[in-house]
């Protein structure tokens, strides 16, 4: 029985894949109708998502098959799906991001926070959550994450060493002058002196481990029971340290994801899916109006995580956490660590100036194009009676210029240090690089679910579920908007982020139209808490990666993670009824979300 299991297990992928269809058949065989197949694309592919037992780039091509020989859709229609204008902006922002990344920009603003805000437990805490999240707004959360652990191990390791040299020298000079002189026993680095009940760790390395943790070598002289036990608690303080500095990258890394349109593939599923959705909507959804609304919400998370770690794993006693009037040899052993890692990337180079003024103008441009409370830049020159030029033009243009611009200061004449004439320098970014960076299966994904969105709209199956879900009416929206933003946030913990809001937005937009709420009432809080998945391990890769690093168990990601999973949802729709109706209008239902169905061609 049990080799039968395993075995079961193994193929379990293959059985997914050949069973589902079967299992579902009945539905467009027995119901049938335009939306019956269409509820059977869909149903497939959210299985295929959830379960992952093909990936998600090749589920997302089920309605190129699926639409056409089902006659929902033409292949024509289905195909442009999937190089829309939200398309776009991803790659232009990816572009960004890989140019960022290939000249190391992201790691020199990192080091250089690091540098200002100190080693301090409480402040060095800060300074990585605040450095991954804005780094996160404008690279992928996978990236950024995997920059900052490896610098929060070796600050870590640092003082970890400093502190464990300095009680051996405290107890060699002890042994020196002999008990009982009155010297006072050894000191840990009080900077980072917890609570008696922390937990931490010291390592001469931290790497990822199988089971258990890794702590320091047993010393090959005896040691006294006083030097041991100073060793354990040691041992013990920072391992708790490592693992809140591991869960706080991870988490910033998220949370920092929200912030912008790009930062996450979610935002522009969003933007996408209102624009096929409700193509009157005059553009509600920019670049300017996201950061407008999400950035707030997303310092707001990331303080309120920042006291929880705080909490969890440092203690509460401020003067220590802080430094105050505490010892400085650990400190600057540390510092010393981050100064010698920036050093190390020397001067600013030219390709790096080349591209912080890029990336600088390409963010005024896309703030100042529709900001909303005046006439943008775009509307005066361009979109006079069309909107011909997007957030996605803005960005293919800004990344255009990486193809064009040269990384080195271009000098006429000259040789080389071999005699040779010296050659024309390369370009800020080449296609190499470009496509061993681009996630290009993430446009595959973005795209399926645009076109399982429209083609719920082309069979009536979006009507008909706005029809079938119309009794929520007399529910308050402050209710709906909550419970949905629970469901999202648990849903997302067992799923791709992506995948969920894929699969959920179209039928949010559905009930919304047919209960008379404003859709983004519920698409947007929704689409945020799609982010918020905190408590796996497999939840998200940052997660993956700081599982691996930081020594931690599945427990300790679970309760720190489920209290942060409530608190976003909180704070998501305190921002959604504060200053999310005053800048959206939510409070009335809007003639662009006036609509039925797509008539079918």
């Amino acid at each position: 029985m049990v080799v039968c299991l395993t075995g079961l297990w193994r193929y379990r992928n293959y059985l997914v894949i050949f069973l589902t269809p079967l299992l579902i058949l009945p539905l467009p065989i027995i119901v049938g109708g335009p939306e019956a197949s269409c509820g059977y694309v869909i149903i497939l592919t959210a299985v295929y998502w959830c379960t992952e037992c093909m990936p998600l780039a090749v589920t997302g091509l089920l309605p190129v098959i699926l639409f056409p020989m089902m006659g929902i859709m033409e292949s024509s229609e289905v195909c442009t799906q999937y190089m829309k204008d939200s398309n776009m902006l991803f790659v232009g922002g990816l572009l960004m991001a890989t140019a960022v990344e290939h000249w190391n920009l992201h790691k020199r603003i990192a080091l250089r926070v690091l540098l200002l805000v100190g080693v301090k437990p409480a402040l060095l805490m800060m300074g990585f959550m605040g450095t991954t999240a804005f780094l996160s707004m404008w690279i992928g959360n996978t990236a950024s994450t995997a920059m900052m652990l490896p610098i929060s191990n070796a600050v870590l390791k640092q003082l970890c060493d400093t502190e464990a040299q300095a009680e051996e020298r405290e107890v060699d000079l002890i042994s020196l002058r002999g008990a009982g002189t009155g010297i006072p026993k050894g000191q840990d680095n009080q900077a980072f002196d917890m609570d008696d009940g922390c937990t931490t760790k010291c390592t001469k390395d931290v790497k990822p481990m199988k089971n258990g943790i890794q702590l320091e070598q047993e010393p090959e002289v005896e040691e006294s029971p006083e030097a041991r036990e100073r060793r354990l608690k040691r041992e013990a303080k920072y391992l708790k340290l490592d693992k809140g500095m591991s869960l706080s990258v991870c988490y910033s890394a998220s949370i920092g994801g929200t912030a912008t349109l790009t930062g996450t593939a979610p935002n522009l599923i969003l933007k996408g899916q209102v624009d096929e959705l409700f193509p009157g909507n005059g553009d509600i959804i920019n670049f300017a109006s996201w950061f407008g609304f999400s950035f707030p919400n997303m310092v707001l998370m990331l303080i309120i995580s920042w006291l929880w770690l705080q909490f969890m794993y440092l203690g509460c006693n401020m003067k220590k956490l802080f430094g105050c009037g505490t010892n400085k040899d650990g400190d600057k052993e540390a510092y010393r660590v981050i100064k010698n890692e920036y050093k190390k990337l020397g001067s600013v180079s030219f390709a790096e100036g080349c591209i912080l003024v890029l990336f600088v103008l390409l963010v005024l441009l896309w703030f100042t194009r529709e900001p909303g409370f005046m006439p943008g830049w775009a509307a005066v020159l361009f979109n006079k009676d069309k909107p011909y030029v997007t957030d996605g033009t803005v960005a293919m243009l800004m990344s255009t210029l990486f193809f064009v611009i040269p990384s080195q200061l271009p000098r006429c004449g000259g040789y080389s240090e071999d005699g040779m004439p010296l050659k024309a320098p390369p370009t800020l970014l080449n296609w190499d690089v470009v496509h061993k960076k681009m996630p290009w299966n993430i446009l595959l994904l973005v795209g399926g679910g645009f076109a399982l969105a429209r083609g719920s709209e082309t069979s009536g199956l979006s009507q008909w579920l706005g029809e079938s879900l119309a009794p929520l009416q007399s529910i308050p929206p402050v209710a709906i908007s909550f419970l949905l933003s629970l469901l999202i946030a648990t849903f997302t913990e067992c799923s791709s982020n992506v995948a969920t809001t894929t699969l959920f937005l179209p039928i949010l937009a559905s009930m919304a139209v047919a209960i008379k709420l404003h859709p983004l009432y519920v698409m947007l809080p929704c689409t945020i808490c799609a982010s918020l998945a905190f408590m796996l391990p497999v939840a998200t890769p940052p997660n993956a990666i700081a599982f691996s690093y930081g020594n931690l168990k599945v427990m300790d990601m679970a309760k720190a993670g489920f209290v942060l999973n409530i608190i976003g949802v909180i704070t998501i729709n305190i921002a959604l009824n504060t200053w999310g109706t005053a800048m959206f209008n939510l409070n009335t239902f809007p003639d662009w979300a006036n609509v039925t169905t797509i008539p079918t061609p």
